[in-house]
């Protein structure tokens, strides 16, 4: 235990104290505004499910497709110093992909339903190459690379379907968007734990982790030991093309089709903002992806928590805006430096006040 209070708290202000402090005042403001708030229970779906139910599971399912964006933006930002702002839109194009594979059979089964998810994770993935490419080859910073892809993605995913938003009724899909029946966890929940699983198995098998954090850290120490920098920003874009890919086949699914404008709008700014509130450098570097999981959550509970209190969709963003400004502050180096320096200065005392006892 002491072990654990160790590593969360070391340097002053550990890298999850934030969010898991954030996560920790959301609950208690929660539960004096209303004592019932985090209440489960089972109920029946439309579809005649008997599955869980409350805003408890309401946030954890809400926050999926934001939480497995932000574990492949953690990846971007350790390596490359940057944010991709184009997951939305990638997302987009990645959900049109996949309702144009589906709609080119007359059966929905298994098998189209998985080939129409390679067919979009490719495609999701060849985008992610091109933005890798030019930040790692042509040195572009991320934020202005991806900006093309931004601007012009939507417009993509607008054509892949003759600019239609086609509808796709099958249960499969639903599955995916919602519940399995006979499993009253919803569907896209099972699939973030499944996604940091892959992560976890990921950096533990290979040296993935080190070395993303290695180019981040220095670049130049890292070609000098034989790293190929190149390889690995473009790998950390790819690699993010496939969360996008997961992310927006949750998205068309929840809705059973896909339209451009609104599928996962905004998602940008909200998983740069969960890679910050999870503790991570965005300057690159080291980094944390289940920092980044709870800060997605931190802000599904912030917004789940204005809307319960009645706050306009209007004036949501300010106000997590706001809350997000505070979080990212406290979080930030030179506050964290503060802390720390106050840590180290009690630590002194402690220590000098303790070898006065023992002489006295």
């Amino acid at each position: 235990m002491k072990t654990n209070k160790k590593k969360l708290f070391a340097g002053g202000l550990g890298q999850l104290t934030i969010p898991l402090i954030a996560i920790a005042l959301l609950v208690i403001f929660n539960l004096i505004r209303d004592p019932s708030f985090f209440s489960l229970g089972f109920s029946q779906n439309n579809d005649g499910n008997i599955v869980l139910a409350g805003n408890l599971i309401s946030i954890i399912n809400g926050a999926s497709e934001l939480a497995i964006l932000a574990m492949g933006m953690t990846l971007v930002t350790a390596a490359c110093g940057g944010q991709d702002i184009s997951v939305g839109a990638a997302a987009a194009i990645a959900g049109g992909v996949f309702i144009k594979v589906i709609k080119a059979f007359p059966v929905i089964n298994a098998v189209t339903v998985i080939l129409a998810f390679i067919c979009a994770c490719l495609v999701a993935m060849i985008f992610g190459a091109f933005n890798g490419v030019l930040v790692a080859v042509f040195r572009i910073q991320p934020m202005i690379a991806t900006l093309i892809l931004y601007t012009c993605g939507r417009s993509i995913a607008y054509w892949i379907n003759g600019g239609a938003t086609p509808n796709v009724k099958s249960a499969i899909l639903s599955g995916i968007g919602s519940f399995i029946p006979g499993i009253p966890i919803p569907t896209p929940v099972l699939i973030v734990a499944l996604m940091a699983i892959i992560f976890m198995l990921l950096f533990k098998l290979t040296s993935l982790e080190l070395l993303t954090q290695s180019v981040g850290i220095n670049e130049s120490a890292a070609k000098l030991n034989g790293i190929n920098t190149t390889f690995i920003k473009i790998l950390s874009f790819v690699i993010l093309g496939v969360c996008v890919c997961v992310a927006g086949v949750i998205g068309t699914s929840r809705l059973g089709l896909i339209n451009h404008e609104t599928l996962l709008v905004d998602v940008e700014m909200d998983a740069i903002l969960a890679v910050a509130i999870g503790g991570n450098n965005l300057g690159g570097g080291k980094f944390r992806i289940s920092g980044s999981i709870i800060g997605a959550y931190v802000i599904q509970m912030l917004t789940t928590t204005l809307y319960a209190m009645k706050v306009s969709s209007t004036d949501v963003k300010a106000y997590k805006a706001i809350v997000i400004i505070l979080l990212v502050v406290i979080g930030s180096p030179v506050v964290k430096k503060y802390f720390d320096k106050v840590v180290r200065q009690k630590a002194s005392l402690k220590k000098k006040d303790s070898k006065g006892a023992a002489q006295a």
